[in-house]
Formats: structure tokens, sequence, C-alpha cells
């Protein structure tokens, strides 16, 4: 399986408010999660353990998209501004796009995730 390559996109990077440390940061958490995917794409035997490992990472992806989209309510209710709370979890969600996006990997991590639930003793149509 071929290396992958995520970026972040300049309109997310622009949604912030004049804040280069956040723009900086979340530059850096991009290379940083491309560089373990990367890792462990690698490392892996053979295209179904590495497609086993990036789904890991989309699963992590989504859990902190999830946990920042629970910040947004509660920002506003505290009357804070939810913008960096609503950029991460863009920028996560724009994450997931980009690896299903990516040649044949969504096919692969769409059977990846079924044949998880399936092994989980979760069955589709049974009564």
């Amino acid at each position: 399986m071929e290396t992958v390559s995520l970026g972040a996109p300049e309109p997310i990077l622009d949604s912030l408010p004049g804040d280069d440390d956040a723009r900086k940061d979340m530059r850096e958490a991009v290379a940083g999660w491309e560089r373990r995917i990367n890792d462990a794409i690698e490392a892996a035997e053979d295209d179904d353990e590495a497609v086993g490992y990036v789904l890991d990472a989309v699963e992590r992806l989504e859990s902190r998209m999830e946990t920042f989209d629970e910040f947004v309510p509660e920002l506003r209710a505290w009357g804070q501004s939810p913008i960096y709370a609503i950029s991460w979890r863009n920028l996560y969600a724009e994450l997931i796009a980009q690896l299903y996006d990516h040649e044949d990997l969504g096919d692969a991590l769409d059977r990846q995730r079924n044949q998880r639930l399936v092994e989980d003793g979760i069955r589709f149509g049974g009564k």
C-alpha cells in the first residue's frame, strides 16, 4: 500500500482569527498524523494490516472530531467563541475525507470497518 499525503486546508486555517500559533499547531498536527500513519503503513506486513492501521487512525480522528463538536455548544453556553473547536472539528473531518479520497483506500477502509463490525458480533438484517 502506498503512503498517504495529508494537508491542512487553507479555508480552515483562514477561519482562525489572526492566530499564527494556531495555524502552526494545526500544520504540525497534520504532519504528525501523516508521519504516524505512513510509519504504520510502511511497518505493515501486508495491505490488510496497513488498512487496519489507517482505520485505527480514522477512528481516533472521528473520536477527536466528536469531542470538539461537543465543545461547541458548551463554549457558546459560557459566552465563549467556539471558533477554535469548530476549526479543529473541521480539520479532523477533512483529514478523514482526505484518507477516504486516497486512491482505493476509501473502499478498503469501508471493507475493514464492516469486517470489524461482523467480528464484534453485530449482524446486519438479523432477527
